[in-house]
């Protein structure tokens, strides 16, 4: 097998959607899987759709996913660069040229009013897909239907022209993709499509192409809403004399949305509350910030994880893996070629599982950023202490204040719900007795705090079932949470001896 060469080649047009980071994500394990080379290619021929800060903001995302680039703007190999396309400008139009004087492309005069009247026309005579072709282009304002004279007077006299390409009547396009097999389109499908724009720019169809050649791409990894252009793509192959080194293509199944209903955009996120970019983006033009995976708490790992297991299958039932046991297992031939839905709560999941896998020291870490923002100051052995009692109950590691809150800060409200079903003359009359026996309780840990309150029910004879939320109450303020004891030994006897008293004195009984 050659050297593998594969890219990811965005449009700086905005925020990088998630799908585009699994596009990203499936290049990079292809590359590494065969000991390739991963490279980043800014495709920014649409200039008036370029948005400033869209290019870091690939970058930075692609680096918090943990996807190494080889080669990028940044990190360019002097016999491939330069890596944006705006930059390559005066390369595009040799290629032109030579498509022109070999018969396969040819300049088109045509008005944007008059390529409205062409689709007009046809739409009246019903056809069904009005478009520049083989046969509408007989009637149209080109350099195959004007004198050679007139053509080079208009070209001369600064006329504003595209060049586009000449795809054949009647031919039959065949190519093999590595996820679909092989696929036939006939040409009478295709339209002739502008390769050179009127300001000089290549479109997406010659610049994507050159380039791959260019840079010595083996596989192209997209995604399937390229396929219809991809008979484009090995016609102009095919004319500049390619062929035989053209790329191979792998089309990705689409992300669908939850329903399947559809392709997966950021409507769906804002309507379903979920991210859809993979970091936090900043609209230049409204100054709107939309919240990433980043951002919502999200671990990379997991994302990356999440999204391998979008559209690719493993053939086995793991599916927790790190990046080196996704890289080892990845192969294009289980990529699916069904579009799969978009489940957020398998990515919670996936997050959830990442969480219980940390150690306690990381994930204080996050805690003890939300304790300085409230100015709160604690043993870190505390913060440790509770982060172990609550990660098997949060998802996601901004949850552990939230959730925890009631173990830096005495309970001001109570949960109304269980005040008014648990909190009664018997649980208060129990609950005096459970407070003084903590205060002879030498030793405080969760043993001891159990043991105290089992004496103390077994005088009443009721079970501790009937008593445990009312306790829970008084001590958090709220009716669930973590085991109650290993939660009191945490707070420490002082701390539960003052929550006690304070609600013994000052919530009404029911």
């Amino acid at each position: 097998m050659e050297k593998v060469r594969v890219r990811f080649a965005p449009s700086p047009t905005g925020a990088l959607h998630i799908g585009g980071v699994r596009t990203a994500l499936f290049n990079y394990l292809f590359a590494r899987k065969h000991k390739g080379t991963m490279i980043l290619r800014i495709e920014d021929t649409d200039q008036e759709r370029f948005v400033p800060g869209a290019e870091e903001y690939i970058r930075e995302a692609l680096e918090w996913c943990g996807i190494e680039l080889d080669e990028s703007p940044w990190n360019p190999s002097p016999k491939y660069a330069p890596y944006r396309q705006s930059e390559r400008k005066a390369i595009y139009k040799q290629y032109a040229m030579q498509l022109i004087e070999s018969g396969h492309a040819y300049y088109a005069f045509d008005t944007e009013a008059e390529l409205e009247e062409m689709r007009e026309r046809l739409k009246a005579a019903r056809v069904a897909s009005p478009q520049y072709n083989a046969i509408t282009r007989t009637t149209m304002k080109n350099s195959l239907t004007l004198p050679e004279d007139e053509v080079k007077k208009r070209i001369e006299s600064g006329e504003p022209y595209v060049i586009r390409l000449k795809v054949p009547r009647k031919e039959e396009i065949r190519f093999h993709d590595m996820i679909r097999g092989w696929i036939m389109v006939h040409s009478h499908a295709l339209d002739d499509k502008v390769l050179m724009k009127s300001d000089g720019m290549p479109t997406y169809h010659l610049a994507n192409v050159v380039d791959d050649h260019l840079m010595e791409i083996t596989h192209v990894i997209r995604g399937e809403e390229w396929l219809p252009s991809a008979p484009v793509h090995v016609l102009l192959y095919r004319y500049l004399g390619w062929e035989k080194t053209m790329p191979r293509f792998a089309h990705l199944p689409l992300i669908l949305k939850p329903d399947g209903n559809g392709k997966l955009s950021k409507r769906d996120g804002d309507l379903g509350g979920f991210p859809v970019f993979p970091i936090e983006w900043t609209d230049p033009d409204t100054g709107k910030t939309v919240a990433g995976y980043r951002e919502s708490g999200y671990f990379p790992e997991a994302v990356v994880n999440f999204l391998a297991l979008l559209g690719w299958n493993p053939g086995t039932h793991q599916e927790i893996f790190s990046m080196a046991e996704l890289i080892e297992a990845f192969s294009l031939e289980r990529v699916g070629k069904s579009g799969t839905k978009f489940d957020i709560e398998k990515a919670r999941w996936f997050n959830q599982q990442y969480l219980k896998a940390k150690s306690d020291e990381e994930l204080a870490q996050y805690l003890l950023k939300d304790l300085e923002k409230n100015g709160i100051q604690v043993p870190f052995s505390k913060v440790k202490a509770v982060c172990s009692l609550l990660k098997e109950r949060v998802i996601y590691p901004t949850e552990f204040w939230k959730e925890g809150k009631y173990f830096f800060v005495p309970p001001t409200q109570y949960d109304e719900k269980i005040l008014s079903k648990k909190w009664n003359s018997e649980s208060v009359k129990i609950l005096t007795d459970y407070l003084s026996a903590l205060s002879s309780v030498a030793t405080f840990n969760a043993a001891t705090a159990k043991q105290a309150l089992e004496n103390v029910i077994s005088q009443h004879g009721i079970a501790m079932g009937k008593i445990l939320q009312s306790l829970r109450l008084a001590l958090t303020g709220v009716g669930g949470g973590p085991e109650l004891f290993p939660l009191m030994e945490v707070l420490g006897k002082e701390e539960c001896i003052k929550r006690l008293e304070n609600a013994l004195q000052t919530l009404p009984v029911a």
